[in-house]
């Protein structure tokens, strides 16, 4: 009972009040919402209120420019088990785009053999591309020009990997394969591990070559990067001969395996 009369007597104070206030103000409305200058739709569907994309100054990403670099992997002096040394260059360089690049490969011995390759490198894979061109012998006898068709690549396990097949004059025929892994010891010491292998079809007595397998570098670098672009290295490299191209190592006195040390520099820019 008492909770009603106390009910009746705060509505009763609520109407008088908002009664009064009425009388205070006779002459205020309220406004109306006004409706004349909204859109027909108040947002576009995708939300994006007219807004499109387009080019920042500034801030363009250059990811379809052509790029270039030189990388000398190995440019070392090596001194041989029989107290002979000489200088020894591999590198490669190349130019263009994401899928499609101009790759100049070169490798040898000053005064003996050197291989030099200028293929179009066209990428088809993650990580894999295959590469056409020509390969250029000379040195340590007539130079010999051949047809390349290779693959390259990281293979499973951070492998870098080069296997290319070779078609030349007069019914020669060669292939190569090369192996190469950098086991980061810390942020700075490398050690890299490479394996190569070179086979031909037929011997080639002039520049000392037998047919079949030909011959077999195992070689292993610890560098030590100053800069990624600066790396002085130690290594050791051994390199057997097989078949005919051993007979003709040793015909011309020398042997089927050779063990050098070698001292160098990796420059890449």
């Amino acid at each position: 009972m008492r909770r009603a009369l106390a009910f009746a007597c705060a509505f009763a104070c609520v109407f008088a009040f908002s009664a009064h206030a009425q009388d205070a103000m006779p002459d205020m409305e309220m406004p109306a919402a006004r409706h004349d200058n909204a859109p027909a739709q108040p947002r576009d569907a995708d939300h994006s209120d007219g807004y499109r994309y387009g080019a920042m100054p500034g801030m363009d990403m250059a990811d379809d420019d052509a790029q270039g670099m030189l990388l000398l992997d190995q440019f070392e002096y090596a001194h041989d088990s029989h107290g002979g040394g000489a200088a020894f260059v591999d590198g490669e360089a190349w130019y263009g785009k994401d899928f499609d690049k101009l790759w100049l490969k070169f490798e040898g011995h000053t005064g003996d053999a050197f291989r030099t390759e200028a293929l179009w490198d066209h990428a088809v894979a993650p990580f894999w591309d295959t590469q056409l061109g020509v390969r250029r012998d000379s040195g340590a006898g007539p130079g010999r020009t051949w047809a390349a068709f290779g693959v390259q690549g990281l293979a499973p396990y951070g492998i870098e990997t080069e296997a290319t097949v070779y078609v030349g004059q007069d019914g020669r025929s060669a292939a190569r394969v090369q192996l190469e892994y950098e086991a980061r010891l810390t942020q700075r010491w490398i050690l890299q591990p490479k394996f190569e292998a070179n086979a031909y079809g037929r011997d080639d007595p002039q520049r000392g070559i037998g047919s079949g397998l030909s011959d077999v570098q195992l070689g292993l670098r610890l560098r030590y990067e100053v800069t990624r672009q600066f790396a002085p290295y130690l290594g050791v490299e051994e390199t057997r001969r097989f078949g005919g191209t051993a007979r003709y190592a040793r015909a011309a006195g020398g042997d089927a395996t050779e063990v050098r040390w070698v001292a160098g520099l990796r420059l890449w820019f």
